[in-house]
């Protein structure tokens, strides 16, 4: 059989119950939100259907974990998911009934991904079929397609070798190919199928908190958890706000501004505020604006929890006034192609139109943010996507336009001497294939962008 990878605390048959019950709720939960987004032209992000289909079977937190296990397992093989059940399907794969897509897929996700046992899958999809008169006179297909994939899994698994055809939209391939050449394509869609560690960012020193939390220091400075680990709230220096959850690579462009102990500092798109909460942390006085009353709710929570002193602005950041900042941290709204590892879904939900419109906006927040910066002081703009448009291009036709800034290239020394992280300009490009090999944890990191530029007139 086929080695499966169970990534980090994906729960095996968590639920009490009787054989036929145990994990119904949990499987139902994960198949609703995968409807709910494969049935719809412009999909929402899995996160917010995973959360709704939780609430609505009232899941205990252990089938909650169940439930968002299968869904993103689903999405991150989802491309070898619909061949395969296309393959097996007379008809092929219907493009007309979305819930018997989502309901085949997520049972296949659990044979070929999961940890949990087939018999359980089947059986369970079978029950979920009855049970819904969309899909109850096709309960007896459902049990033979699955069957059959069962005993057919290793052959699966095997045509998944080449991540960047199998796994990922065509449309993306080819932009990552021609963007980051052949083979870092495919080493990112790779990447992709790993899954993502769980980061730390420490509020004092990194290296007092590697042995309690039997963690890894990172060269970027951040803390890498070995794989099934307790949860999160349950480790040490969680209750006292020593470090927040962030991914390494996000937590990089603040580095970058290291605001100095005082200075006025304004944190755009702030939230949810792990970017907020390193540069308060210095010291600095921060301003954190997101157009967001309720992301803002989370990062009020989150600063408080820390102790950190942050004034918190409800604000569209294109039309936030105050200006002469020492420095200004806009993480833009973006396509998020760069956060793939850990949400599998943006790669089947966004599209080519959402580059340009997100590009777009682009533009504009960055001159806004730019006239908020005082002479003398800095900007650091950063996306957490792989696309050239909402990158380099931007900065690019920035520093066209506006001869007021300059950049200020980053140097090896700051981000641990990865040097494969910076560009030929001396911005920072991570790709999810950086840090492939990261002992006692998972390798990668999030695809991000950042260039740091000083207003010198």
């Amino acid at each position: 059989m086929a080695s499966r990878d169970t990534g980090r605390n994906i729960p095996v048959e968590t639920s009490t119950g009787t054989p036929d019950t145990a994990g119904l709720g949990a499987r139902r939960a994960a198949l609703n939100a995968v409807a709910e987004i494969i049935g719809q032209e412009r999909p929402p992000a899995l996160e917010e259907t995973l959360a709704q289909a939780i609430r609505t079977e009232t899941l205990s937190p252990a089938d909650a974990g169940l439930a968002r296990a299968i869904a993103v397992a689903t999405f991150r093989r989802y491309g070898l998911i619909r061949a395969a059940l296309a393959a097996r399907l007379e008809r092929g794969l219907p493009v007309d009934k979305p819930r018997l897509t989502a309901l085949l897929a997520t049972a296949t996700a659990q044979i070929l991904d999961l940890a949990v046992p087939d018999h359980a899958a089947v059986d369970c999809a079978v029950r979920l079929a009855k049970g819904d008169n969309r899909t109850a006179h096709l309960a007896g297909l459902v049990n033979a397609v699955l069957r059959r994939v069962v005993r057919e899994r290793d052959a699966i698994l095997a045509a998944s070798a080449d991540a960047l055809a199998v796994n990922t939209p065509d449309w993306l391939a080819s932009r990552w190919v021609s963007a980051y050449g052949p083979q870092r394509a495919a080493a990112i869609a790779q990447a992709h199928l790993a899954g993502a560690a769980i980061d730390l960012t420490p509020r004092g020193d990194a290296a007092a908190w590697v042995e309690p939390l039997g963690a890894v220091r990172l060269p970027t400075g951040s803390l890498r958890l070995p794989e099934n680990g307790p949860a999160i709230p349950d480790l040490p220096g969680f209750q006292e706000g020593a470090w927040w959850v962030q991914d390494a690579a996000a937590a990089i462009p603040a580095r970058l501004l290291a605001p100095q102990a005082g200075a006025r500092v304004l944190d755009l798109c702030a939230a949810p505020g792990g970017k907020t909460m390193q540069l308060a942390a210095t010291g600095a006085r921060v301003t954190a604006v997101d157009r967001s009353a309720p992301r803002l709710e989370r990062l009020r929570e989150n600063v408080a929890r820390l102790g950190l002193d942050v004034e918190i602005a409800v604000s569209d950041a294109l039309a936030f006034q105050a200006q002469d900042h020492d420095a200004v941290l806009l993480d833009a709204p973006c396509s998020a192609t760069g956060t793939i590892r850990r949400h599998p879904d943006v790669a089947w939900t966004k599209s080519k139109s959402d580059i340009i419109r997100l590009s777009l906006l682009q533009v504009r927040l960055l001159q806004s943010a730019a006239e908020l910066v005082r002479p003398g002081g800095r900007l650091v703009y950063c996306t957490c996507s792989l696309e050239p448009e909402e990158g380099e291009a931007q900065i690019a036709a920035f520093l066209a336009r506006d001869t007021r800034f300059a950049r200020v290239p980053v140097r090896a020394e700051e981000i641990g001497g990865a040097t494969e992280m910076i560009d030929g300009n001396g911005d920072l490009r991570t790709l999810p294939c950086h840090l492939p090999e990261v002992p006692g944890a998972r390798g990668g990191l999030d695809g991000f962008f950042a260039s740091r530029l000083e207003r010198v007139g």
